[in-house]
């Protein structure tokens, strides 16, 4: 796999990675909640884990090689996604109201966020839709071998940019209760949003 494809990899995994869904919201509701945000972000590390060794065991080429399954997948998670940001919005996240959550345990923070992540239509899109336009059978490189580093890659994306999107919700926010409320909001329309564009294409293509 040569540097321009990798290069081309992360520009398009750091748009998705940076943009607020899913994800997001739980590590900022981590981060209001005044707690560690790292069992929380390593959770949500392991449902895209998981992921990658799905990925490497070849089931993102199968999905992305049948239209029919992957435009299923792209409904479904889109539908979900409209769901969640809906929810989002009607209940935004706010440190008055999350401080109620703060005995719960690290194991059930890391057993929440990698439930999140699993389920994140984002993750779903990425891994079987991404993955394979980056992917090469014909390079030096097994298909397995150049899936695992696009993995590792983007978890080191995700784990640097939730990390520090959970430690800014704990300093910032968490004083700003109209501020975190905004920005819940805010994640909950992309969401929205997102998930509309995707049915939108689903529909017309």
């Amino acid at each position: 796999m040569d540097a321009a494809t990798v290069a081309a990899f992360l520009a398009v995994d750091l748009l998705l990675v940076f943009t607020p869904g899913a994800d997001w919201a739980y590590a900022i509701s981590a981060g209001l909640r005044d707690r560690s945000v790292v069992p929380a972000v390593a959770g949500l590390i392991a449902g895209h884990a998981g992921y990658a060794v799905l990925a490497v065991g070849g089931l993102a080429v199968l999905v992305a090689s049948s239209a029919g399954l992957l435009t299923a997948l792209t409904v479904l998670g889109a539908g979900y996604l409209v769901w969640l940001g809906w929810g989002v919005l009607r209940k935004p996240a706010a440190p008055a109201a999350a401080t109620g959550d703060a005995a719960s345990s690290r194991f059930q923070a890391v057993v929440k966020g990698a439930a999140v992540s699993a389920l994140n239509p984002k993750a779903l899109l990425l891994y079987f839709a991404l993955f394979p336009q980056f992917i090469d059978s014909a390079r030096g490189w097994p298909v397995a071998a150049q899936t695992g580093l696009l993995g590792l890659l983007h978890m080191t994306a995700c784990a640097v940019v939730y990390l520090s999107v959970g430690v800014l919700a704990r300093t910032v926010l968490k004083a700003r209760p109209a501020a975190a409320r905004i920005v819940s909001r805010t994640s909950g329309a992309m969401m929205i949003a997102i998930g509309g564009v995707l049915l939108a294409e689903s529909l017309v293509g």
